[in-house]
């Protein structure tokens, strides 16, 4: 058989060759190779043993729960300092509330301040010790359950006093101050004579007319009239020089008031009670200028008084 032009067999066992090699690559195994496998080991990490993987883990979760049970405290006493300011104010009320109770239920129900001693202050006229012993009768009393009424409707018997003030001054003393009035004069009543007060109260009667006070006459009416207002505001507004002189003092109405002067037949025409302190101070500076004779001064219009023969 004749080959073809240009064909070799020898190039195509030449070039067939390389090529069976480079499809089954030929293994070389060489004694560096456990060298190689020792170093990998050692670069390899070492993993712990599950027992102490276990002990640490528990160990970080314990810690973990101790830090939770911690940040949970301090969150509740957080938003509770509120609540417990507000009980602690609570009990501290409760506290003194009942602290207070306590010195009451002492003040009111305790013998060691309960009335043993009664002083009577402000008396003149008035006899402290009839005072003394119309309202002894809450001796033993705790202060705070006297009975004021009562201690009224006593003090109210005697017609001399005008007001009063009580003071208790523990442990058991009570303090009664007396206002008592003042006779301002004395109203002729049917044969007898009765000292009044400016209020028109009387203060004590007599069968015969009181020294020191002026005898006040307007009419029939006694302190009812509308001249005793006018005489009253008249006779408290004069000095005390002047009043002393007075003997009696008269009205019809409230504005003819006159006065009689003691020792004397000398006479002041006052007029009405207006402008009475001008008049008082008019008056006292004519009787100082002219004190001898039988005179009547007039100072119904104060700013042109008159002197004249009486």
């Amino acid at each position: 058989m004749k080959r073809p032009e240009g064909f070799d067999g020898r190039v195509e066992q030449e070039t067939a060759a390389p090529e069976r090699k480079r499809k089954a690559p030929r293994v070389t195994v060489t004694r560096a190779e456990p060298k190689a496998r020792a170093a990998a080991k050692a670069t390899t990490p070492k993993v712990a043993a599950p027992k102490n993987i276990d002990r640490r883990a528990r160990a970080e979760v314990r810690k973990a729960a101790r830090e939770r049970r911690r940040y949970e405290k301090g969150e509740v006493r957080r938003f509770t300092r509120r609540a417990r300011h507000r009980r602690a104010a609570w009990l501290s009320v409760g506290a003194v509330v009942l602290l207070l109770g306590g010195l009451l239920a002492v003040a009111v129900y305790s013998p060691l301040l309960a009335l043993r001693d009664i002083r009577i202050v402000g008396t003149a006229r008035v006899d402290a010790a009839q005072l003394r012993d119309a309202i002894d009768g809450q001796l033993g009393t705790p202060l705070a359950l006297l009975d004021h009424q009562a201690l009224r409707d006593e003090l109210g018997a005697f017609p001399l006093i005008r007001s009063y003030v009580t003071e208790l001054v523990p442990p058991g003393t009570l303090i009664v101050s007396i206002v008592e009035r003042q006779p301002v004069g004395a109203l002729a009543a049917g044969g007898a004579f009765e000292v009044v007060d400016p209020a028109g109260i009387v203060v004590e009667s007599a069968a015969e007319r009181p020294a020191g006070v002026p005898l006040i006459d307007v009419g029939a009416q006694g302190s009812k009239a509308d001249g005793f207002a006018a005489v009253v505001e008249v006779l408290l507004a004069l000095p005390e020089a002047v009043r002393v002189q007075v003997d009696s003092a008269t009205a019809t109405t409230k504005d003819d008031v006159t006065l009689t002067l003691a020792g004397t037949a000398n006479r002041v025409v006052w007029g009405s009670a207006d402008r009475s302190d001008l008049k008082a101070r008019v008056l006292a500076q004519l009787m100082a200028a002219q004190p001898g004779g039988t005179l009547e001064y007039d100072v119904s219009a104060p700013l042109s008084p008159v002197v004249r023969p009486a």
